[in-house]
């Protein structure tokens, strides 16, 4: 739904433009060269009150008054007459605006505003305003200001930076590099990133997709598209501002390490799109992966007429990664037998600086037939002995031979010609061979692909609702920190931390309130007398760091002591901190574990993604030594376990000369604890356990912090507000009895349900499938029945029935809201041997029930005239039913709830 008319935007069939001029300067007659030059072939309009002929096009005054309608309307007028212009086309009836111009400002009563109002009253679409319009070659149409038009590909483009997206033509130009489309979103009024990444995941013409990202609007349908675009096919971005300083007011430091551009890092990787870091790497992307499929593996076979060039590659594929592949005997004496004595005998495969055509074919063959690797980068360095040229014929032809040959299955292969010139670069552009100027960029276009691969194996992984590994005292966690938060308190104190650590069995020091120096003195008795050693800390709600004001006293062995530590603690407390109010003092015994590691775990929340979870090297210098690693929620054991090993100090939770491991699984197991927590609980801000000690034994938290307040719902629909992905719903799971005692289990669909999808598939008629797609359809392919299963449950959701005796899937029903939130549109298929005995019926009420606990106002779908059964059930259920005005076989049906 939140592709709604983009087809009508992105694919026009008529296009006019609205503030066109003469002056050869002027962006609106840039425009219309760009669309006469793109040989555009619908009808196309100029709307002009000054002129009646621009570039021998006949202008009108009005959009009324050209002889069609306009499907697309370009809008390039000043800022002022923009919402007239809007509403004018969506009185004629067009699909959608592009408002290239700039200046309408943000928010209530912007003229922003008013545009936007005016598009949603016509349920019209609007990209911009402030763009640089859109260019797709695949329509001929090029409905904006850059200076050039791509040609036809696969490869789309969104960019936020109209500069951006010209470079990317420059360049496209110059590699023989095609889009399916370039679209400049502007200020994303209405259409914004997370649209065209959804368009574009539906848009058979593209393989993969490039982004330049400032800034994220909207992160959880940012989040929803961006997972499910990528489980289709790759989704590349760049992202500007690495730099600017994030989180400088932190309270915690938690807070403080999660800066911003280490958020979207996070957000990147969790959605599964490749982050690149500037733009040439950006470029090398796309000349990979509009040319190779994904790697099946990270074994990368290396064949060069260089050894040094050989050995960089090598050096960089380990530090990113990946594997040198390993040579069998088998294909070490299938090398021997094409290859001179001389060869290097191992991968690199360097075949010695005289190779010719020939030897480098022989070899190339034999390492694409190889079990034992899953790509082959073919490297030259240009002699005066042998012809570069000939030599990259020759391995293009080896390699269009083995792709005829093994058509699914053929092996991604590589080049790198150092110094190549223009005509050999063109040789391996023709052949679809992505080629590199250094081994350097082309073992990172290597990366690229396995990264993808693992990407979409990772996607299809869904963490639970709610962690199996633990139950956690949620409603004992709830009271102390709603209590807290009901007397206006930002934090909690000690012993509220420790209640709700012990409610979700994150173990901490046992910890002793103590109002003054003689019941510190009585508390550390008691534990004197257990053969402890005692720590001293102060006790104050206004101090967030306790070390920077010297209230902690470690390694204390009498009540002496105990009561002049109080004395010091006090007189630097007081110094330090005059404001600060003094609630007394917490009495510890000291924890001795000389073999444990210093770790943080916490909770931070981020202005744009919600909820993060942070995870790295503890202790008093945590924000010096910086090593850290974020997630967002909610985890499971395998994301909180890639957490960890995304640090430096995760080499140091392994055993290592007379230190022995941590305890297996102790702090991811720690880590889906807190995210359940986050979830809970969404009054926590922020959270710290800082030092959480680890070692063979367990962890123990000898420290933490907990900052409350009231819940920012900062995500719409109920529950996890706070979460930018959200949880699988196990909570609507359904056990239900339908006629004949016909005994179904109802839940949420999962991405392992692919082949229950299939096996479906097969019980339906022809007929039914007409009735559910609106057309006869082909078999479905793996993407096409992705899509159906991989959902991530923010504005999407498909309920699976299955007969309780033979575990058989027989029904679905699915619910995609809009990019409002507002209207859900619905679809339902039942098998066809099993209609009539109520599945529908109950499968209809229950996504309506789900409909309704989302916050939706309306649920509407498309009916076949045809379709008589559904039909009378939606009228049985209450729905609207409106025929199409314009395609009188189908029916409009809606609900409001």
């Amino acid at each position: 739904m939140s592709t709604y008319r983009l087809n009508s935007l992105l694919s026009p069939n008529s296009v006019a433009l609205v503030g066109a001029s003469t002056h050869s300067g002027s962006v609106g007659r840039a425009i219309i060269k760009n669309i006469r030059a793109s040989r555009f072939g619908g009808p196309f309009g100029v709307v002009n009150s000054h002129y009646r002929e621009i570039d021998g096009i006949a202008t009108v005054k009005r959009l009324a008054k050209l002889p069609f309608v306009p499907e697309l309307v370009i809008v390039t007028t000043p800022a002022a007459t923009v919402p007239e212009i809007v509403a004018e086309a969506g009185q004629l009836g067009s699909a959608g605006v592009i408002i290239v111009s700039a200046g309408l400002g943000h928010g209530a009563g912007s003229l922003a505003e008013a545009a936007e109002r005016a598009a949603r009253a016509y349920h019209m679409r609007l990209i911009g305003p402030n763009c640089l319009g859109i260019l797709m070659p695949t329509i001929n149409l090029n409905a904006s200001f850059a200076a050039h038009m791509p040609r036809a590909g696969n490869l789309a483009l969104i960019s936020q930076s109209g500069a951006i997206a010209t470079g990317m033509v420059d360049w496209a130009a110059r590699r023989n590099v095609g889009f399916s489309g370039i679209v400049s979103v502007g200020d994303q009024l209405d259409v914004d990133i997370a649209d065209l990444l959804e368009f574009f995941a539906l848009d058979t013409d593209t393989k993969a997709i490039l982004m330049y990202i400032e800034a994220v609007k909207d992160a959880r349908k940012f989040m929803s598209a961006a997972r499910a675009a990528a489980r289709v096919k790759p989704v590349v971005v760049v992202k500007s501002g690495r730099m600017a300083q994030g989180a400088k007011a932190a309270a915690t430091h938690t807070g403080a390490l999660a800066g911003s551009d280490a958020v979207y890092d996070a957000a990147f990787r969790r959605a599964g799109i490749l982050r690149v870091f500037d733009l040439r790497e950006l470029f090398d992307c796309a000349e990979t992966l509009s040319r190779v499929k994904f790697a099946f593996g990270k074994r990368l076979a290396m064949l060069t007429n260089g050894g040094g060039i050989g050995v960089l590659a090598v050096d960089r594929l380990i530090e990113l990664g990946g594997i040198p592949a390993a040579l069998n005997p088998v294909v070490k004496q299938q090398l021997d037998a094409v290859l001179p004595v001389t060869w290097s005998g191992s991968n690199p495969v360097d075949i010695i600086g005289d190779a010719d055509p020939a030897r480098y074919v022989a070899a190339l063959e034999i390492l694409l037939e190889d079990g034992d690797s899953d790509a082959v980068l073919v490297m030259n360095v240009q002699t005066a002995i042998a012809d570069s040229g000939a030599i990259a014929t020759a391995v293009t032809r080896a390699v269009d031979a083995d792709r005829r040959k093994h058509t699914v299955s053929a092996k991604p292969v590589l080049a790198v010609w150092v110094g190549a010139d223009e005509k050999i670069s063109r040789t391996f552009t023709d052949a679809g061979i992505p080629d590199f100027p250094t081994e350097d960029d082309a073992v990172r276009g290597f990366m690229h692909l396995v990264h993808h691969r693992e990407v979409v194996e990772s996607l299809a992984a869904v963490p639970p609702s709610l962690a199996h590994e633990f139950v956690p005292d949620t409603e004992a966690a709830r009271r102390v920190v709603e209590s807290a938060v009901a007397e206006g308190r930002g934090w909690l104190d000690p012993i509220e931390v420790m209640g709700v650590l012990d409610a979700y069995g994150i173990a901490s020091v046992p910890t002793r309130a103590a109002a003054n120096a003689e019941e510190a003195a009585a508390h550390a008795e008691s534990l004197f007398a257990q053969g402890a050693t005692v720590v001293l800390k102060v006790l104050s709600r206004d101090i967030s760091h306790k070390s920077d004001v010297g209230g902690v006293v470690l390694n204390l062995t009498s009540v002496d002591s105990v009561r002049a530590a109080v004395l010091r603690i006090l007189a630097s407390a007081k110094a330090k901190r005059p404001d600060a109010r003094i609630d007394g003092f917490m009495v510890q015994p000291m924890i001795l574990r000389p073999k444990a590691r210093e770790l943080i775990l916490g909770i931070a929340s981020d202005p744009t993604f919600g909820s993060v979870i942070v995870f790295g090297h503890g202790g008093t210098a945590v924000e010096v030594i910086n090593d850290k690693a974020l997630a967002l929620p909610p985890l499971d054991l395998k994301l909180a376990r890639d957490l960890v090993e995304r640090t430096r100090v995760s080499r140091l939770l392994r055993a290592y000369r007379d230190v022995p491991p941590v305890k297996q699984d102790e702090i991811p197991l720690t880590l889906v604890k807190l995210a359940q927590l986050a979830a809970d609980i969404p009054e926590i801000s922020e959270l710290d356990l800082n030092p959480l000690l680890a070692d063979e034994t367990g962890v123990l938290t000898v420290d933490a912090r907990i900052a409350v307040g009231p819940p920012m719902r900062k995500f719409i629909g109920p529950g996890n507000a706070n979460f930018a992905v959200r949880p699988y719903p196990s909570q609507w799971l359904r056990h239900l009895v339908l006629k004949d005692n016909w005994r179904i289990m109802v839940r949420p669909i999962r991405p392992d349900d692919e082949p229950l999808i299939s096996d479906f598939l097969r019980h339906i008629t022809k007929e039914d499938l007409r009735f559910r797609f609106f057309a006869a359809i082909k078999p479905l392919n793996h993407e096409f029945i992705a899509r159906l299963t991989q959902l991530d449950y923010a504005r999407a959701m498909a309920f699976v029935a299955f007969d309780e005796v033979t575990n058989e899937m027989v029904g679905v029903v699915r619910i995609h809201s809009d990019s409002i939130y507002e209207t859900g549109e619905y679809a339902i298929l039942l098998r066809s041997d099993l209609k009539g005995r109520g599945l529908g019926w109950m499968l209809m009420q229950l996504i309506i029930e789900y409909a309704r606990s989302e916050g939706l106002k309306y649920i509407a779908g498309d009916v076949l005239a045809e379709n008589t059964v559904m039909l009378a059930m939606c009228r049985d259920l209450g729905f609207e039913i409106v025929n199409d005005p314009v395609e009188h076989d189908i029916f409009h049906v809606r609900l409001v709830l």
